[in-house]
């Protein structure tokens, strides 16, 4: 299987990332076949453009007479049922109008049946999703991940009036995904281009070490000077994919905090997707004793556990920073031992594996019910998957 890499600086949108795939070396007419079995009034266009002196693959996709009707959620729900797509483009498609819907609902109060997508429903926008996932499965992708995304600045004109970049929708689809403004002053994530993320994209990380077999390029609409209007996506095997050797550390020294709180502590930050968390005794100015609380986690876990750090503990500030770090591939086997299930901890170096643990948790509980030393079931669970091995 493989992944595709987004490479949000120029932000994200439905027509841009059918671009960025189309590039990868799909078939333009293949595609345009797929696309005409939806039966919707409009012609598809794709060329090679320059933004900014770059080249980039742009998709049009131009309405042969009047504009699309605004669509509710029933209509796109039926439309998109009724297609011959196979029924996994039709789930993805589905995911993504409905992230759509959710947060058009929440933006207008109104309910979730009675919200209607001008633009964001338009055929166009059809065209982008459905093609962006049957694009994605002709390709095999089965991971996707994306750097923070630019979404720009300034005033964006709507069916609703002038709104603030980025817009009420786009927002609140946003929420909880690494955002950031830079460049020309304009809307750089469309609500289709944040739906898209929002439902497909697994982790947003700053650019990653990766190895990868194919860049694509799709083109945005317009030509910024000196900033080139380019998604560009890299593709490779999902087993090329190292998003997790970057990472944060999280540091906050205590001198005033029940050493219970901290241990409590521990548990939830670990709940929260901390990769690890631990205490270490320091002293402090003044010869204080206190303790330092180290938290390592990922871009998009980090400011949900410094929320976590100020509530749930007396510090009133922390310090961050990226660091690198290598792990061994991972994997759990289980062994059938007295009746009970062991899990191994299998970690491998080059295919070969240099590490087998049994989950202490597993024997410590065996141990207890059998009234054995837990040494014993640790030294029967490495020769049971020894037998196996």
């Amino acid at each position: 299987m493989k992944y595709i890499y987004f490479d949000a600086k120029a932000g994200l949108s439905g027509d841009m990332i059918l671009g960025a795939l189309l590039d990868l070396g799909v078939s333009r007419a293949k595609f345009k076949t797929h696309m005409a079995k939806l039966g919707l009034p409009v012609n598809i266009q794709i060329r090679d453009v320059e933004r900014s002196h770059l080249r980039g693959l742009k998709v049009d996709v131009l309405a042969k007479g009047k504009t699309s009707p605004a669509r509710k959620w029933k209509d796109i729900e039926s439309f998109i049922k009724k297609t011959p797509f196979p029924k996994s483009v039709k789930a993805g498609g589905l995911a993504i109008f409905e992230n759509l819907f959710k947060a058009e609902a929440k933006v207008h109060g109104c309910s979730f049946e009675e919200t209607h997508l001008h633009e964001a429903g338009a055929d166009d926008a059809l065209i982008d999703v459905l093609g962006c996932v049957l694009l994605s499965e002709e390709l095999e992708v089965s991971e996707f991940y994306a750097s923070p995304l630019n979404v720009g600045e300034g005033w964006v004109k709507t069916s609703h009036g002038v709104l603030p970049v980025p817009p009420p929708a786009v927002a609140e689809l946003l929420t909880g995904i690494p955002v950031y403004s830079a460049g020309p002053k304009a809307e750089l994530v469309t609500p289709t281009g944040a739906a898209i993320a929002r439902t497909l994209v697994k982790k947003f990380l700053p650019f990653p070490e990766l190895t990868y077999e194919k860049v694509g390029a799709g083109a945005g609409s317009l030509d910024f000077p000196g900033f080139p209007n380019i998604l560009r996506i890299f593709y490779g095997g999902t087993s090329w994919f190292a998003p997790d050797k970057k990472v944060y550390l999280v540091e906050a020294t205590i001198d005033d905090s029940n050493p219970q709180i901290l241990a409590g502590f521990m548990d939830l930050a670990l709940e929260r997707g901390a990769l690890d968390v631990f205490l270490t005794p320091v002293v402090m100015k003044k010869n204080r004793l206190a303790t330092k609380l180290t938290l390592i986690a990922e871009l998009d876990k980090m400011e949900d556990l410094i929320a976590a750090v100020f509530r749930e503990t007396s510090s009133i500030g922390v310090r961050y920073y990226p660091v690198e770090r290598r792990a061994l591939q991972r994997k759990i086997k289980t062994v059938r031992l007295l009746g009970e299930d062991i899990g191994i901890k299998i970690s491998s170096l080059e295919g070969k594996d240099i590490n087998i643990q049994p989950e202490f948790s597993d024997c410590l509980r065996l141990a207890r019910k059998k009234g054995v030393p837990v040494k014993e079931i640790l030294r029967l669970a490495i020769q049971e998957y020894s037998k196996k091995g």
